[in-house]
């Protein structure tokens, strides 16, 4: 939406001059460019609370029916300067959120759900890898020299709708969850199939007692709403771990150093006209880390990579705030800035999109995992929904003193990380809950003796 954005408003201009004979104020045309940009966030919200549901009728029919949402937006938007109407961008926008809140989760459910265990860390890191892509693609695509031109923007917004087609096309090639298909279909033969589809020649009979322990543990058992969720004791740490990774991570303030980047450039003497090349610098950044998250994810592991990334992210907000704000009482700070811009992104893409986004489904039970997205999914388009609405304030008010918001954030993300989460690759859910209750009794042991000792010296004393 950035780079159109100068020919949009004018859309918007027209349309109220055209039809209701009204100039709108600089005001007026902000608040509607506001509400455009976020209403894809609310729509992101309503798809991740359908999602749940959708669930339920298979991760593959899931997948495909938020790519019908996909081109209906899409066919909105392309049509939208033709029909003079800028409300097909914000009702396109809201459908493309649906579609997106679908398909974050049914897309890194059924990744997870399809891949074997000892490959589920490395693959589940794809997510964050493809997201980066889009983004990529979306910054390359907006250039005025490709889709980003006065004539042509609108099929920059609809080119989510080429990406949906295909994939509504392809999906029918591919097998259903296997764990999907035994644990909550319990078809173990259509299972098997489907193992076999995935995994080819490779010996599928591990893969398959695992899924059928997990079956003997959950048997019986429904699939849970996000309400039985919440009041399920035994999960309480999974919950928590989940709430607080997926709320960290919007709030880790990867937006506001994409949003001070411009300025950055900029000041380090960047051309106005070459800024939307730096622009794609970040992205090609964004993307390298992220194939370098993917290929060392189960070497190092999920927990070390997100602890590192958090802490790596807190000391380049000190040092970006340092350098923000002496850019302009020393020539070559800006240039600090930039560097500083560049290895943020680094430490944000190492880890946190790769690892956050199959988190839920590494974490949790078959009959808990379509809840357990639903809240995680429902909490990052919430965040993202309110940063949209709240980070123009904080910019307005703190300026560069902002990041100190995002800095405490990313202390007590990596301190819960490090001390709170235990790893994740190569384990099944069960050993991870496993994990989790070792943890948890081990630090209640802890306070136990801490509380006897205590006891110990107040009878003593007295």
């Amino acid at each position: 939406m950035t780079s159109p954005s100068v020919f949009i408003k004018v859309l918007v201009n027209e349309t109220a001059l055209q039809r209701y004979n009204v100039v709108l104020s600089e005001r007026e045309l902000n608040l509607i460019w506001s509400f455009m940009i976020s209403i894809y966030a609310i729509g992101g919200l309503v798809g991740s609370l359908l999602a749940g549901w959708l669930l339920s009728y298979g991760r593959k029919r899931c997948l495909q029916l938020s790519n019908v949402f996909g081109i209906i937006s899409s066919a909105l938007m392309i049509s939208s300067r033709s029909a003079g109407s800028f409300e097909m961008i914000m009702a396109g926008r809201f459908i493309y959120g649906v579609n997106a809140g679908v398909s974050v989760s049914a897309h890194t459910l059924y990744v997870v759900e399809c891949t074997p265990t000892k490959l589920r860390g490395t693959v589940g890191a794809t997510a964050g890898t493809f997201i980066s892509l889009g983004r990529f693609t979306g910054q390359l695509l907006g250039l005025s020299q490709l889709l980003g031109s006065e004539h042509l923007w609108p099929w920059l917004l609809g080119f989510s709708g080429v990406v949906a087609l295909l994939q509504l096309l392809t999906l029918p090639l591919l097998p259903e969850s296997p764990k999907f298909l035994l644990l909550e279909r319990g078809d173990q033969v259509a299972c098997e199939k489907s193992l076999t589809r995935l995994c080819g020649s490779m010996d599928i009979k591990k893969e398959v007692e695992e899924m059928l322990k997990e079956k003997s543990a959950v048997q019986n058992v429904r699939s849970h709403s996000v309400m039985e969720l919440m009041r399920e004791k035994s999960l309480r740490w999974q919950l928590a771990t989940t709430v607080f990774i997926f709320t960290a991570m919007q709030f880790s303030g990867i937006n506001a150093v994409y949003f001070y980047s411009f300025e950055v450039f900029r000041e380090a003497g960047i051309q106005e006209d070459k800024l939307q090349f730096a622009a794609l610098g970040t992205g090609l950044c964004e993307i390298t880390t992220s194939v370098t998250c993917f290929m060392i994810i189960g070497r190092f592991g999920k927990r070390f990579l997100l602890f590192r990334g958090y802490l790596g992210m807190s000391v380049t907000l000190v040092l970006l705030t340092i350098t923000l704000n002496l850019q302009r009482l020393l020539s070559w700070m800006p240039y600090c800035s930039m560097a500083l811009v560049y290895v943020y992104i680094f430490f944000f893409c190492i880890g946190l999109p790769g690892v956050t986004a199959p988190l839920p489904g590494e974490l949790f039970t078959q009959p808990y995992r379509a809840a357990a997205y639903t809240i995680a999914t429902s909490l990052n388009w919430t965040g993202l929904f309110l940063l949209g609405m709240v980070f123009p304030v904080l910019v307005e008010h703190l300026k560069y003193f902002c990041f100190i918001i995002f800095l405490f954030v990313c202390i007590a993300a990596s301190l819960y990380t490090w001390f709170c989460m235990p790893e994740t690759v190569n384990r099944t859910p069960l050993e991870i809950a496993e994990e989790f209750r070792r943890m948890h009794s081990k630090s209640r042991s802890k306070q136990s003796a801490m509380n006897n000792n205590l006891d110990t010296v107040f009878v003593t004393e007295l």
